[in-house]
C-alpha cells in the first residue's frame, strides 16, 4: 500500500503530473486521474488525501455527498453538475490542480438499480446522480479521490473509471506499535509493543485515545499511566447488545 502511495505522491508532483498529462494529451489519452482509496473504517484513507494534497502543494475539495442530494426533482442532478464546473473554474484559477475529494462515497458508487414501471423517484434520481457522475469521470481533466468502507457493493462502471485503486489495510503488530510511539511519544517502546498486542485497533482508533489521554493530561497536569491508557482503550470499542430471543 504505502508503495502505491509514494508512487502516486510522485506522480502528482506539479513538474511530474504536468510532464505526464501533457505527454497523455499528445498520445490521444485522458489525462484525468481518478483513483479510489478502500478499506476498513479507520485506516486512514481520508487523512492520507491530505497528506498527499501537503507533499505536492495542492488544495483539497470535499464533497459532501449529503449536500449533492435534494428532495426537489432535477435539482441533484445539478448539484452534481455544478460542483464539476466549479472544480474546473478553480483549477484555472489555481497554480496547481486541486484534489477532488468524495469522501465516504459508498452511497453514489454503489451498483445502479434496475429501473421499471414501479421505480421510486428516490431511485430515478440515485440513478441520474450516477450516470451524471460517469459521465463527468469520462471526460475529468483534474485529480479526483473517492474514499469507501464497503467495495462489494462497488457499480462495474464505476470501478472501471478509477485509474488506480488502493486497498487500505488494518495495520498489523509493528505497523499498530509505531503507530503508537508516534502519537504518544511518552510510550516506551515494550509498552507501546504491549498495547498493540493487546488491542486490535486502527489508526484511527489509535488516535482517538492518544487524544483523550493528553486531554486528561491537560486537565489533570499528570502524566497518563499504561493501566489509564488501558482503561481508555476499553472505552474505545462500544458494547455490542446481544439480542435473545426465540
Amino acid at each position: 500500500m504505502q508503495s502505491q502511495i509514494d508512487r502516486l505522491a510522485e506522480l502528482l508532483q506539479p513538474e511530474q503530473f504536468k510532464h505526464v498529462t501533457e505527454r497523455l494529451s499528445e498520445n490521444g489519452m485522458r489525462k484525468g486521474f481518478a483513483c479510489l482509496f478502500y478499506g476498513s473504517p479507520g485506516t486512514g484513507k481520508t487523512e492520507t488525501v491530505n497528506q498527499l494534497a501537503r507533499r505536492t502543494g495542492r488544495d483539497v475539495l470535499m464533497v459532501d455527498v449529503t449536500q449533492i442530494k435534494s428532495c426537489w426533482v432535477g435539482e441533484s442532478e445539478q448539484n452534481i453538475k455544478a460542483l464539476f464546473d466549479r472544480y474546473r473554474e478553480i483549477s484555472k484559477r489555481c497554480t496547481q490542480a486541486p484534489i477532488l475529494l468524495f469522501n465516504e462515497a459508498d452511497g453514489i458508487l454503489s451498483v445502479r438499480s434496475e429501473l421499471g414501471a414501479d421505480s421510486t423517484s428516490c431511485t430515478k434520481t440515485e440513478n441520474a446522480i450516477q450516470n451524471i457522475l460517469l459521465q463527468e469521470m469520462e471526460t475529468f481533466d483534474g485529480i479526483l479521490i473517492a474514499t469507501t468502507n464497503l467495495t462489494n457493493n462497488l457499480d462495474a462502471a464505476f470501478e472501471r473509471r478509477f485509474l488506480y485503486k488502493i486497498k487500505f489495510e488494518k495495520p498489523d503488530l509493528e505497523a499498530k506499535s509505531a503507530i503508537w510511539c508516534s502519537l504518544m511519544p511518552g510510550l516506551t517502546k515494550d509498552d507501546a509493543l504491549i498495547l498493540a498486542s493487546e488491542y486490535d485497533f486502527s489508526g484511527g482508533e489509535i488516535s482517538n485515545i492518544a487524544r483523550k489521554c493528553f486531554i486528561n493530561e491537560l486537565l489533570f497536569k499528570q502524566t497518563t499511566s499504561l493501566e489509564q491508557i488501558k482503561t481508555t482503550c476499553a472505552q474505545e470499542k462500544l458494547t455490542k447488545r446481544v439480542k435473545i430471543g426465540f
